[in-house]
C-alpha cells in the first residue's frame, strides 16, 4: 500500500480541531473527573489528577476553558474559591469519549 496517498483533511480538519480540544497527556484525565465529580475545587483536582504538577494542571484547564470544555467560577470570599466543572460541550462529548474506550478494549 503507498504512502503517498492525500489525506481528504484539509488545515479545518474537525477531527484534528477535536484532537488539538482533548489531546495531550491531561485533558482526558481531567474531563473524566470532572464528568464524574461534577463541580470541582482546584486543589481537589489536583489530588484527583494523579501524577499532574500544578502547572500542567493550571495549564490545561486554561486551554479546556479557552475551547469551552470546562467552565471556571471564581467567588470572590476570603480566600477566594476557584471552582471547575464539565460544561455541556464536554457532557456532549463522554458518549463519543465511550465508544472510543470501548473500541480500544477491543485491540
Amino acid at each position: 500500500m503507498s504512502h503517498s496517498h492525500n489525506c481528504p483533511c484539509t488545515e479545518a480538519c474537525p477531527l484534528q480541531r477535536a484532537m488539538e480540544m482533548i489531546g495531550g497527556k491531561w485533558k482526558l484525565a481531567i474531563l473524566c473527573s470532572l464528568s464524574v465529580d461534577g463541580t470541582v475545587r482546584y486543589n481537589e483536582l489536583l489530588r484527583k489528577v494523579k501524577g499532574i504538577s500544578n502547572t500542567m494542571l493550571a495549564r490545561s484547564l486554561q486551554e479546556l476553558e479557552r475551547d469551552g470544555l470546562v467552565r471556571r467560577s471564581e467567588y470572590l470570599e476570603v480566600p477566594i474559591r476557584v471552582e471547575y466543572e464539565a460544561t455541556d460541550k464536554a457532557k456532549e462529548l463522554a458518549p463519543i469519549l465511550i465508544q472510543l474506550a470501548q473500541w480500544a478494549a477491543k485491540q
